[in-house]
């Protein structure tokens, strides 16, 4: 406790730390307080339904990414989730088209690029999710709630051109606070406020499991402090899922005369266990939520029941197989074996043991599929943990930190903010906030 106090100690007087970590949070806080506005023309007190309705499947992922803002009908309802679907699509064309992968290939000055191409596809998804959000305001609260069109005499169309571009602006208000962070705040912007949007719930969880519990003759204290204790080995078995890493040895050389290497140093190259972090449990929600467009029908309404019973057994099963094939899939595209070895060659590298060349992708592909097998399996299971702690009785909302994207995103971000300020504490010659003075982010190094 006294070495913990002395680093925050150290943390203030680092003058550059300090003025991130004001300028970090004063934009926090401008993110939280616009979470809480409503877009105008809308009846704040009418949108109880809505927001019940907004906590399940992938609507509840929208609504935890944006921090509730979705659930409150706010100007920032959609989040940062359309520049983060923009990125993913961007991201798989730098796989599938020529021109993005070059970019890739390019350095800053690609990198440049596909940022501002990622921006445009934004405001695109934009355009798109925004009517379709609002489409669904429309059928799940009462039309008394929409102010502006019953009152001023606005038209559901004007309404919705007006809506549509206040939640376009809020969004790209957002992301452009998201980037602001990360250039003259702690870093890690826009995955920063994502993570304080899950931690906002998390009070409000914790206070409801104890009071549903608290309020039980039987064994409630009891029941809770065992779910206290769960929770706790569950968030240090997801803390060992971010940090898992296979190290691969390279030789560097420092001399090359003829054919023959002398001299070198070795340097090793961290394959994490889980290089695809939570996007195939998104993938994988989304896909769980198509057989709900069977449940209209009275054929197939029976199945659609089934599939989308979340805390049923055919549901969890589906959704395990599809997060650990979506795991694959993804490690497959962000991580190539080809540019590491290219890489390595450029740089007079090599792998002790294994040619260079086709060889060393062959054994860089084989490393990466036997490390993502266990990887995936283990981030099945914490896929489908807070449908097995529904299940023991453990209350919705807290029940969603005991796995998922809520916890892995909560894990993997908090980890990569202090690896931040570990970096300024020990350039500035402190001691940092481990005990070996390293800590091991989602970088993995």
């Amino acid at each position: 406790m006294k070495k913990f106090i002395e680093t925050i100690k150290n943390i203030f007087k680092i003058e550059e730390l300090r003025k991130r970590l004001g300028y970090t949070a004063l934009l926090i806080l401008i993110y939280r307080f616009g979470c809480q506005i409503v877009l105008p023309g809308i009846d704040p007190a009418m949108l109880a339904a809505f927001q019940s309705n907004s906590q399940q499947g992938l609507v509840g992922l929208l609504n935890m990414f944006s921090g509730g803002a979705f659930g409150n009908a706010s100007i920032f309802a959609l989040g940062v989730m359309p520049y983060i679907s923009a990125s993913i699509i961007i991201q798989l064309l730098g796989v599938f088209v020529p021109y993005f992968k070059k970019l890739q290939m390019e350095g800053e000055s690609g990198r440049k690029k596909m940022n501002q191409y990622t921006r445009y596809l934004t405001i695109l998804v934009l355009c798109i999710q925004g009517p379709a959000y609002l489409a669904g305001l429309h059928n799940q609260i009462p039309g008394q709630a929409f102010v502006a069109v019953n009152q001023l005499g606005w038209s559901n169309f004007m309404f919705n051109i007006v809506s549509t571009l206040i939640l376009l602006g809020g969004s790209m208000f957002v992301m452009w606070l998201g980037e602001r962070i990360t250039d003259r705040g702690i870093g890690n912007g826009i995955s920063l406020i994502i993570m304080i949007g899950i931690v906002a719930r998390f009070p409000h969880a914790i206070i409801a499991e104890a009071g549903e519990k608290l309020t039980t003759t039987n064994g409630g204290l009891l029941f809770f402090i065992v779910e206290l204790v769960a929770w706790f080995f569950v968030l240090i078995a997801a803390i060992a899922l971010v940090q898992a890493v296979r190290r691969v040895p390279v030789q560097y050389a420092k001399r090359v005369i003829g054919n023959k290497q002398y001299g070198g140093v070795r340097q090793y190259i961290p394959l994490k266990i889980n290089a695809a972090g939570v996007m195939p449990i998104i993938f994988a929600q989304a896909l769980m939520l198509f057989p709900m467009l069977f449940s209209r029908w009275d054929a197939t309404r029976g199945l659609a029941a089934t599939l989308g019973n979340y805390t049923g057994f055919w549901y969890n099963l589906i959704f395990f197989f599809l997060v650990v094939a979506f795991t694959y899939f993804y490690t497959a595209v962000t991580v190539n074996p080809t540019y590491m070895a290219e890489d390595m060659k450029r740089n007079g590298g090599f792998i002790p043991g294994v040619k260079p060349g086709k060889k060393t992708v062959e054994f860089l592909d084989s490393i990466m599929s036997k490390v993502t097998l266990p990887g995936s399996i283990f981030l099945g299971f914490i896929a489908i943990f807070p449908a097995i702690a529904i299940i023991m009785g453990v209350n919705n909302s807290f029940a969603s930190f005991f796995g998922g994207t809520s916890l892995l995103i909560l894990v993997g971000v908090v980890l990569d903010t202090l690896q931040q300020v570990e970096g300024y504490l020990l350039m500035r010659h402190y001691d940092g906030l481990m005990k070996t003075g390293r800590l091991t982010g989602r970088s993995g190094m």
